[in-house]
């Protein structure tokens, strides 16, 4: 049998034990004090739906367009397993993992595993106008794409079977402790105290250090881990379907107003002004970058246009809340430059082969937004954080305690975790299936056939 088939059988076995055990003592307790508003909790389920689009079908061909024709399926499936995989680890223990009661400001308990006690018909002192299962189906949707967008790194060069396990122990032992440092209460850089009452912590609207920062990291641990793709760098081929590209970069723009005003967690006027904030940014980030291949590549380009819009928008993601237009068009203008420089000087000059820019998107823009909201977060705009402009130069030391703790975390754990998966089941393709193309050697499909 081959070791394909046995990490499947694994799989099954696993899931079958987690789901017996996640059934175990199941109850749905009768309805709080909470006072559930109909409007925020359609919007925080109609936002949770637009971010589950980010990752299938927008991130998959966003990604799926840039590699090869003979790689494109594998990133698809990459996508797609991921949504599955992340969803059911969220609702057996992730959930409980990232929100659940502080043990030592690093992690959650299992107060909530398998969802025991996140109601459908009450709140919880997280969101106080949607129901607890509301709150908590949004958040996977955040635990889904953080993990998909580390493909962009190792994108064309992972197996399969491997990539899977990879992902389950990731999601688990980096993205769950982290979001519980930004966002559970009593987090070591959280707003919130073990209580619920504010303090000092840093600020992270909708995911800037817990996504972007975090995958970022990671992405650079797999491109470094995984090597260079063969023919990196004389002979890479040029991305097989850009349409696809930009139309998955639409759909992200179009997600990512769930993504970044859905954090509001209400229809209100913090989900106005988070909306608005993201799209100015994003425009001014496919602007800024356009600008920057103009005036140094002597064209702009239609690959450079959509990666600067999608670095707007991971830019804008921490800050979205806090910052007005002001504040949103220096973001934008930052994350067309910066990311620029590491993506077309930096990666050239250092050799690393971050396959779809990853780390040069996600990791520096998150790093970038991150810093930025500690500079241009206003009182005015939301009273739970301020920044350098509103006289709390504080705040700025809070965001670079964030980024640097996130990314070292994920740098060195993620690079552990490549090495224990490495060693159970070998994570690069051979030179024969990188040569062939993941999509036969993996998965036995062709994206495209010659014949009707």
């Amino acid at each position: 049998m081959g070791n394909g088939a046995k990490t499947a059988k694994l799989f099954l076995c696993a899931m079958v034990l987690v789901a017996a055990a996640a059934s175990c003592g199941w109850a749905d307790p009768p309805a709080g004090a909470g006072a559930i508003s109909s409007g925020d909790t359609a919007w925080v389920l109609v936002s949770a739906a637009l971010v589950m689009m980010m990752t299938a079908p927008a991130l998959a061909l966003f990604y799926g367009g840039l590699v090869r024709r003979k790689n494109v399926l594998s990133v698809l499936m990459q996508c797609m397993v991921v949504l599955c995989l992340v969803s059911v680890q969220w609702v057996v223990m992730g959930y409980s993992l990232s929100f659940g009661p502080d043990h030592g400001g690093v992690i959650g308990d299992f107060s909530w595993f398998g969802l025991r006690g996140v109601s459908a018909s009450s709140s919880n002192s997280y969101a106080s106008t949607v129901p607890h299962q509301a709150f908590m189906v949004f958040q996977m949707m955040f635990a889904v794409i953080t993990p998909a967008l580390i493909i962009g790194a190792f994108a064309e060069r992972m197996r399969f079977g491997p990539f899977c396990i990879f992902i389950l122990l990731w999601t688990t032992i980096v993205y769950d402790p982290v979001a519980h440092w930004v966002w559970g209460k009593g987090g070591i850089l959280s707003c919130l105290d073990a209580g619920g009452n504010s303090v000092k912590g840093a600020l992270d609207f909708a995911g800037g250090t817990v996504v972007h920062v975090n995958a970022g990291a990671a992405a650079l641990a797999c491109a470094i881990f995984l090597g260079k793709r063969k023919g990196f760098v004389d002979k890479l081929s040029p991305p097989h379907n850009l349409p696809f590209a930009v139309i998955g970069a639409g759909l992200l723009w179009f997600g990512w107003f769930g993504f970044n005003a859905g954090s509001a967690l209400g229809a209100n006027g913090l989900a106005t002004s988070a909306f608005v904030a993201t799209h100015i940014a994003a425009a001014v980030g496919g602007l800024s970058w356009g600008a920057m291949d103009w005036i140094f590549n002597r064209r702009p380009t239609v690959l450079g246009m959509i990666t600067g819009v999608v670095a707007g928008l991971v830019a804008i993601t921490p800050a979205a809340g806090f910052v007005s237009l002001t504040g949103a068009l220096a973001v934008g203008i930052g994350s067309g430059v910066i990311p620029w420089v590491f993506v077309s000087i930096v990666k050239v000059k250092m050799g690393y082969d971050d396959a779809l820019d990853a780390f040069g998107v996600h990791g520096i823009g998150g790093m970038w937004g991150a810093v930025a909201t500690g500079i241009f977060a206003l009182v005015s705009v939301n009273s739970g954080g301020s920044g350098l402009l509103d006289g709390n130069g504080s705040q700025v030391l809070w965001q670079l305690k964030a980024v640097g703790l996130t990314a070292a975390y994920s740098f060195g754990m993620t690079f552990g975790l490549l090495k224990l998966v490495d060693l159970v089941a070998t994570l690069r393709a051979s030179e024969h299936e990188e040569a062939v193309g993941l999509d036969l050697t993996q998965h036995r499909e062709a994206a495209y056939t010659l014949v009707d």
